[in-house]
């Protein structure tokens, strides 16, 4: 991969830029100050401008192009079914829309066998909510503060960072601390205690608010914008107990986590957990065409049998995204690339952040699965004192430079780079990620 090295700027990309400040109102964002990166094409774990500058995406955009940029297989689907039926009513019946469910569905766990399709993953959590109101007849929503669920109405509230502070207006919203055996909120010292108290935390918090009051308990499978937090022993087995207990109902987020991303189909996968409701989107078909969805357990499907269920959105199924839903899960299981995520997770990037943890006094901790990690910067080691913005803001501005494209947030570098990724492209990006690392340690610390 060639590293940027162009001063000169072609029309394309200036014209990106002046169109973009002139017109364009971006996301999670001060606008006055925006410098936004200009990306012109891309293929597999490349994305590159108009000038010529490339760029290893170790960010999957936002962890959402799992397949990888342009993958034909995915690609030629969306053409052919442009050519055929572009789009039509959610009332109507399309083929096309029965494989997407039909092929998500073959990777939910047993007992499922219907899918809500919405627009993205926002609207997914907020359906869930919506269904378990309805199905317990309670109203109030437990999730976790370290956590995020989308910028829609009740998602924006479920969710747990700063972004839910100035969005307070749905109702019934509770939130608890999570295990996070780094910066434990219960002074734990091994992760089997930390999943105990955080259990114990979860249970009081639910008993406290009234259990007959709580329809449902919403998390993340493993909180992704909030730290790749990989959940300990037992943990959500002992969620799935407590929800049990009450009769409320898990809803389990797999939209960042989901397809591969954890080098499984679902994350929930790997940790013993049957929720009630699975919600997904991003790499169901690497967001190609926006898509996501709620996989229902059957009890919650019956209860609408003969109840009307009231939600709906115009474009949920839209025959373009169920085509590269198909298109993408038949070539990540034809090309093994769930497999392939989990491979270069064991052998390549878990050993090479390991490595640059035992070497680098900035890292706190890595940890993750699959192309799923995040490297946690701090300022002192034995404190654990995190780094700010500004430390941020240079490994971002390093890493660009050096022609690698980071996720940060918080005081972190996210380590996420499509599932298709190959050991060399891996390798060379933490070997990027190394030396940016390297040079702002020795000027920070």
């Amino acid at each position: 991969m060639s590293v940027p090295t162009s001063t000169t700027i072609h029309p394309d990309d200036a014209a990106a830029v002046r169109l973009d400040r002139e017109h364009v109102f971006h996301s999670w964002s001060a606008q006055a100050a925006l410098d936004p990166l200009v990306l012109a094409g891309g293929s597999g774990s490349h994305v590159w401008d108009a000038s010529g500058r490339r760029y290893l995406d170790f960010s999957s955009q936002l962890v959402n192009t799992n397949i990888g940029h342009q993958h034909p297989r995915v690609v030629e689907a969306i053409r052919a079914q442009a050519s055929t039926l572009t789009t039509i009513a959610p009332s109507t019946a399309a083929l096309v829309r029965g494989e997407a469910a039909e092929r998500v569905l073959a990777h939910a766990p047993a007992g499922f066998s219907k899918v809500f399709f919405t627009n993205g993953g926002a609207d997914a959590n907020e359906n869930a909510i919506r269904m378990a109101r309805l199905h317990t007849g309670r109203d109030k929503v437990v999730s976790h503060y370290r956590s995020y669920h989308g910028n829609t109405g009740a998602a924006v509230v479920a969710t747990g960072d700063w972004r839910r502070v100035p969005n307070e207006y749905a109702r019934g919203h509770v939130h608890v601390f999570g295990p996070y055996p780094y910066r434990s909120e219960f002074w734990s010292t091994t992760p089997e205690q930390e999943a105990e108290r955080a259990l114990h935390h979860l249970e009081r918090v639910i008993q406290s608010e009234g259990p007959t009051s709580v329809a449902a308990i919403l998390l993340e499978t493993i909180p992704g914008t909030a730290g790749v937090l990989v959940p300990p022993p037992g943990y959500l087995r002992g969620v799935r107990e407590i929800a049990d207990r009450y009769g409320i109902v898990l809803v389990l987020d797999e939209v960042m986590a989901g397809f591969g991303r954890t080098g499984r189909w679902l994350a929930l996968d790997g940790f013993d957990v049957v929720p009630d409701l699975i919600t997904f989107a991003k790499g169901v078909n690497s967001g190609y065409v926006p898509a996501g969805g709620v996989m229902i357990s059957d009890a919650i499907a019956r209860t609408f049998d003969v109840r009307v269920f009231p939600g709906g959105l115009t474009y949920s199924g839209h025959p373009l995204a169920m085509a590269a839903i198909v298109a993408t899960l038949d070539a990540m299981a034809h090309e093994g690339i769930v497999d392939h995520a989990a491979a270069v997770g064991r052998d390549v990037i878990g050993p090479g952040l390991a490595a640059l943890a035992a070497r680098n006094p900035l890292v706190g901790e890595v940890r993750g699965l699959g192309v799923f990690w995040a490297v946690e910067l701090v300022r002192d080691r034995a404190t654990r004192e995190p780094v700010d913005a500004s430390v941020i803001g240079r490994v971002r501005a390093e890493a660009l430079a050096r022609g690698l494209l980071p996720f940060t947030a918080d005081n972190r570098v996210h380590v996420v780079p499509p599932c298709v990724v190959t050991p060399d492209e891996a390798a060379h990006g933490l070997e990027i990620l190394g030396d940016v690392l390297d040079a702002v340690a020795a000027d920070v610390l």
